[in-house]
């Protein structure tokens, strides 16, 4: 009867490992929602073009925190870095 009980425990927690796997793996399938984080860029790491289009390109930014470069960052993240700005729709 002991080896019963094994395999029965081994088989319940082999179970629960595979939906761990498969909740890890739904959760990972989700991509959070981006913005675009403006003044907050180093020089050289912007993400693809500018707020008045100075440069067209990601990597072309020339100076640190530039208030026209932006990284995109998940969304409710920039309001947290100290400089960063979230440009509205209509601005």
């Amino acid at each position: 009867m002991q080896q019963q009980q094994r395999k029965l425990i081994a088989a319940a927690m082999g179970s629960l490992f595979v939906l761990g796997l498969a909740a890890n793996a739904h959760a990972a399938d989700k991509k959070p929602e981006m913005e675009k984080c403006f003044g907050v860029a180093k020089a050289g790491h912007n993400d693809c073009s500018s707020n008045k289009s100075a440069h067209s390109c990601a990597g072309q930014a020339t100076k640190d925190r530039d208030a026209m470069d932006f990284v995109a960052v998940p969304k409710g993240t920039c309001d947290k870095i100290a400089g960063g700005t979230v440009m509205k729709k209509d601005q």
